[in-house]
C-alpha cells in the first residue's frame, strides 16, 4: 500500500468517489474497509487526511471486476464510507455511482469498446440485479463531453442512460406486492410499489399539504410525520417487508401535479427525514406508479403515453429523468435513468500506515 493503489476518481451522477479494480484492494473485508477509511480520511468531519469531500455524497467507492456471469460484463460492489465514523457499509446500492461503472470498465479494459455506443452489462452485487449502461465511444475511447444535463451537476456532459432490467419486486417479491394499483390505508389511497425501491405513493393533498413545500417545512410538520409513519408501519407487512419500525423502507412519497414542466412533483420521506431530492431507484418506482392506471399518481401525472415514455420526476431541488418501456398490455418492461459521468483523475492514491 505504501507504493500507492491504482484508482480512478469519477463523478457518477450527482455523487463522486473512488473507483477501484477489485484486485487492487485487500480481499479481506475488514482489511479493505481499513484501507478505504484511510483513502477517504475517515473518521473526520473534514476528511482532511484523505480524498473524501466531507460529505456522504463524495465519500463513496465502486469496486469493479470482470464478471463470471453469462448475463453481465462486470460485477459492481458499492461501498459507502462514513465521513465521521469508522464505518464502511455495503447495505445499499448507489444508482449515481453506478453511472460511472460503464466508463470505468471500458477505461480499465474490462469491456471492449464498440464505436459509437457501448453497452455495459453490470451486475450490482449489493442487490443482485442487472443494469445496462450505454456509454458513448469515439476512436475507441470513452466520450465524456456532450449536451446532456442533470440537476445537481453544473454544465453539460455525455449522456449515460442506465437501464434496469429486473428491478420489479427486488425487495418485495412483486412490482405491486398487494396485487393492486391502489389500496386504502387510514382512509388514504396509496400505491405500494417496488420497481427497485419499495415505495408508498400517495396524493399530497390527501395528507393535508400542497406538495410544493420546502423539506424544512415538511420536517417541521409533526402531524404529517405521524400520519406518514402510521401508514408506513401498516404497509410494511403488506409489502412483504415485515415489521419496518427500524427499517429505512418503504420510502414515503407524496405526489402532486407538476409545477416545472415535469411529469409529476414529489416530496419523499426516507422514511423519517424529507429527501433533498429523490433517490435514483425511488424515482423509478414513483415514475412507474405514475403510469399505472387507477393509481393516485396517475390522475396527477402529465406525460405522453407510448411504448417508450420519458418522465421527469420533480423533487425539491430539480428533476430526475426516467425512461420507461411499456408493453402493449401495460407491463413495464424496463426502466432507464438519464445520468452523466466524468473522469476526474486517474492514478494512485496513497494511504498512511498507521491504523485508525
Amino acid at each position: 500500500m505504501s507504493k500507492g493503489i491504482e484508482c480512478m476518481w469519477m463523478r457518477g451522477g450527482t455523487s463522486k468517489g473512488a473507483y477501484f479494480l477489485a484486485d487492487a484492494l485487500p480481499a479481506d473485508h475488514q482489511e479493505r474497509a481499513d484501507v478505504l477509511l484511510r483513502v477517504m480520511g475517515s473518521p473526520d468531519d473534514r476528511q482532511i487526511d484523505g480524498m473524501g469531500g466531507a460529505d456522504p455524497l463524495t465519500s463513496k467507492v465502486a469496486v469493479v471486476k470482470k464478471s463470471d456471469r453469462d448475463d453481465a460484463d462486470v460485477d459492481y460492489l458499492f461501498l459507502q464510507v462514513f465521513v465521521d465514523q469508522a464505518i464502511v457499509t455495503d447495505a445499499q446500492n448507489c444508482g449515481n455511482i453506478l453511472a460511472g461503472v460503464g466508463p470505468f470498465a471500458i477505461e480499465r479494459g474490462l469491456v471492449t469498446p464498440v464505436e459509437g455506443e457501448t453497452s455495459v452489462r453490470i451486475y450490482m452485487e449489493n442487490t443482485g440485479q442487472i443494469a445496462v449502461a450505454r456509454v458513448n465511444v469515439k476512436d475507441g475511447e470513452v466520450v465524456y463531453e456532450g449536451d446532456a444535463r442533470i440537476d445537481g451537476v453544473p454544465g453539460f456532459a455525455a449522456p449515460v442512460p442506465v437501464t434496469f432490467k429486473d428491478t420489479a419486486g427486488s425487495s418485495c417479491g412483486a412490482l405491486l406486492p398487494t396485487g393492486n394499483p391502489v389500496d386504502v390505508i387510514n382512509g388514504v389511497e396509496v400505491t405500494m410499489i417496488d420497481n427497485g425501491m419499495p415505495c408508498v405513493v400517495m396524493r399530497a393533498s390527501d395528507m393535508g399539504i400542497e406538495g410544493t413545500e420546502t423539506r424544512e417545512a415538511l420536517e417541521a410538520n409533526s402531524e404529517l410525520r405521524a400520519k406518514l409513519e402510521s401508514i408506513r408501519l401498516q404497509c410494511g407487512p403488506l409489502m412483504n417487508l415485515g415489521d419496518v419500525t427500524e427499517k429505512s423502507v418503504p420510502k414515503m412519497t407524496m405526489v402532486s401535479a407538476p409545477v416545472d414542466g415535469g411529469a409529476i412533483s414529489t416530496r419523499t420521506f426516507i422514511p423519517h427525514r424529507c429527501h433533498a431530492s429523490i433517490g435514483v431507484l425511488g424515482a423509478v418506482s414513483v415514475a412507474t406508479a405514475a403510469v399505472l392506471e387507477g393509481s393516485p399518481a396517475n390522475a396527477l401525472a402529465q406525460y405522453e403515453s407510448a411504448g417508450q415514455m420519458t418522465l421527469d420526476v420533480e423533487h425539491p431541488t430539480g428533476r430526475m429523468t426516467v425512461v420507461l418501456d411499456q408493453s402493449e398490455t401495460g407491463e413495464i418492461l424496463s426502466a432507464a435513468l438519464l445520468r452523466t459521468a466524468r473522469k476526474l483523475f486517474d492514478g494512485k492514491v496513497f494511504v498512511h500506515k498507521n491504523g485508525l
